[in-house]
């Protein structure tokens, strides 16, 4: 009815999940008012102009299609109060100091976020959904916050709505996801506001695919889930090692196992290891959890995922040293693609970040092409990423940024495939390894070439889990 009062949604958080998830909520329900809240200026900025803060594919389409019609972007934070919904999707980075340093979640963000709702909302029923990934019980600590240093008579529930989107396919998953995860206080206010957020996303989403949980299970869903698909990718690059070491092919095996209907053939690819926001994080979180729960094993247990990653990096970076006849020192080494996968320009967490660290420890001059991420982006996380002095000098050195593939490969000793690109895919590699110094080495670290094609050109290749015969020297790649 026209004389109905329109829904009104905040999202305080305008990142790779604010920004995205709001985007669709406006484009699937005209008739709800949707405000993406941010303090950073130059974000909210980006949300306004043609070129948005972040890379997916499809959600510029979306973008264009409702803002400034039901969808907003702004930096006033009177969007709060008048918000029926209030969506909670800021960073909770894993802290870097203090008790739990190097794997509990930092939660700052997240207590700023409860203290300024309690400040700005005086009145009304506020529904406020954690959306950033939290640990066990964090909404506790939401509804102490919230109850303890509210200002008027508003009154508060709080919901869990974990996201489960993989960055580069986001769009994708927010229209058609496997499941809506919405987790409530079960008393009877908690399962009204619950109702109240089912039929906001049942306006797309078929309700058997919208499940409801107490609110621990939905917070713990999302760290378990994160850990167990990092789980598969380490265990198959485990797997890995001894496809390399026995002449197995790991894609064979992969594709053998992935047959079976109870393991299913997802997040069975081996490659360089896993990278992106989340997985990492999530498991350290997860493993932070159980020891505070006095549970060893179980914190040991997960912990041995993560080791199984870095473990995979330092191989992968060995194996290059290894194979250029033990030293890559001044040799420049191509690196292609910085993202953490692909269709994304997010680095963190990268593969490609330690790989490049180890090769300028080394005394590596590294070319690096990434058709996403920038310059300014790179050097940021190699500064971050290396502690020695003389290592991070060699950042402004032995760098160089490249604009295409062909570029970086030229007169480079080796190439390192570090993102899934779909262009490194369809490269041309003939007059590529012509260009190249000679032998011309080729590193896949996403498994995603024609090793067969690109031997017969003449490269010199080495693949993740797999172990190929040189005829041209006698030479095991193992």
């Amino acid at each position: 009815m026209s004389g109905e009062k329109r829904l009104k949604i905040t999202c305080i958080g305008a990142g790779y999940v604010g920004g995205p998830t709001m985007a669709m909520i406006a484009l699937k329900c005209p008739h709800i008012d949707v405000t993406v809240y941010d303090l950073a200026v130059s974000r909210i900025a980006a949300w306004n102009s043609p070129n948005l803060p972040i890379y997916e594919p499809g959600l510029q389409e979306v973008v264009e299609q409702v803002r400034g019609k039901n969808l907003f972007f702004t930096t006033d934070n009177a969007c709060i109060p008048a918000a029926d919904i209030i969506f909670i999707s800021v960073n909770t980075p894993t802290k870097m100091y203090g008790v739990g340093k190097g794997r509990a979640a930092d939660l700052k963000y997240i207590e700023s976020c409860a203290r300024s709702i309690a400040e700005l909302c005086t009145t009304g029923h506020k529904i406020v959904i954690e959306k950033s990934t939290v640990p066990v019980r964090c909404s506790a600590a939401v509804r102490k916050i919230l109850v303890s240093s509210q200002k008027g008579n508003a009154t508060f529930s709080i919901l869990s709505n974990p996201e489960f989107l993989a960055e580069g396919t986001a769009i994708s998953d927010l229209t058609a996801p496997d499941r809506v995860l919405l987790g409530s206080e079960q008393n009877e206010l908690g399962l009204k506001s619950l109702q109240t957020v089912v039929d906001v996303y049942a306006n797309w989403v078929p309700r058997e695919r919208i499940i409801t949980t107490n609110l621990w299970s939905s917070e713990l869903s999302k760290l378990t889930a994160n850990a167990f698909l990092a789980q598969r990718i380490s265990s198959i690059n485990a797997i890995s090692a001894v496809c390399e070491a026995t002449g197995a092919d790991v894609d064979e095996v992969s594709r053998a196992i992935g047959a079976d209907s109870r393991i299913g053939p997802k997040f069975l690819k081996a490659s360089v290891g896993f990278g992106g926001s989340c997985f990492q994080k999530d498991v350290l979180n997860l493993t932070y959890l159980a020891e505070s729960l006095n549970l060893p094993e179980v914190a040991e247990y997960w912990m041995q995922v993560i080791k199984m990653n870095d473990w995979q990096r330092r191989r992968f970076t060995e194996k290059m040293i290894k194979t250029m006849f033990d030293t890559v020192s001044n040799k420049t080494v191509a690196i292609f693609g910085f993202a953490f996968k692909k269709n994304t320009g997010d680095t963190r967490e990268s593969a490609a970040i330690d790989v490049v660290a180890k090769l300028l420890e080394e005394g590596a001059l590294v070319n690096i092409y990434d058709p996403k991420v920038e310059q300014q982006q790179i050097e940021f996380d190699l500064d971050y990423q290396i502690s020695d002095a003389r290592t991070k000098g060699l950042i402004k050195t032995n760098i160089r940024y490249c604009k295409t593939a062909a570029e970086a490969a030229e007169k480079a000793h080796a190439i390192a495939v570090m993102t899934e690109w779909d262009e490194f895919v369809t490269l041309d590699y003939k007059p590529i390894f012509e260009k190249m110094m000679k032998p011309a080495f080729l590193f896949d670290g996403r498994l995603i070439l024609n090793h067969t094609e690109l031997r017969k050109i003449g490269f010199d290749t080495f693949c993740i889990g797999k172990t190929y015969h040189n005829a041209k020297d006698d030479f095991f790649f193992q």
